[in-house]
C-alpha cells in the first residue's frame, strides 16, 4: 500500500467533507462522527462533486449525498443507498497519523463497476 498525505485532519470539518485534488483522482475526505473516510469525489450518476453535498446518516450508514439528485453513497463501501445512482463510487484506505490524513488511492477498498 502506498499511503500519501492528502490533508491535515484539522482541515476536515466535523460531519463534513474536504475536496482534495490529486494527480489521478479527486478525493472527498470525510469526517463522520469522528471517523475519517476517503471516497472518490464524483457521483456515479451525474458526475457532480460529492463534496457539494451533505454528510449524514442514512439507514444507519455513514453517507455523503449528491447535491444534484439526492443519491447517497455509503462511505464504507461506496455503494449507493438510494436512486437515482445505481453504481458504486470507489472508496480508499485511510490512516490518520497525528494531524496528517493519509490515503492510498492505488488500492481502492471498493471500486465502481461502470
Amino acid at each position: 500500500m502506498t499511503f500519501e498525505r492528502v490533508c491535515a485532519l484539522s482541515d476536515v470539518p466535523e460531519d463534513g467533507s474536504l475536496r482534495v485534488e490529486l494527480p489521478d483522482v479527486d478525493v472527498a475526505v470525510v469526517n463522520f462522527d469522528g471517523t475519517i473516510y476517503a471516497i472518490e469525489d464524483v457521483c456515479s450518476h451525474a458526475e457532480v462533486a460529492l463534496t457539494d453535498g451533505e454528510v449524514e446518516e442514512f439507514d444507519g450508514a455513514p453517507t455523503i449525498e449528491c447535491a444534484l439528485h439526492g443519491s447517497c453513497f455509503d462511505l464504507r463501501t461506496g455503494a449507493p443507498t438510494n436512486l437515482p445512482a445505481t453504481e458504486p463510487v470507489p472508496v480508499y484506505p485511510v490512516r490518520v497519523e497525528g494531524d496528517d490524513v493519509l490515503v492510498d488511492v492505488d488500492a481502492p477498498l471498493a471500486a465502481a463497476t461502470n
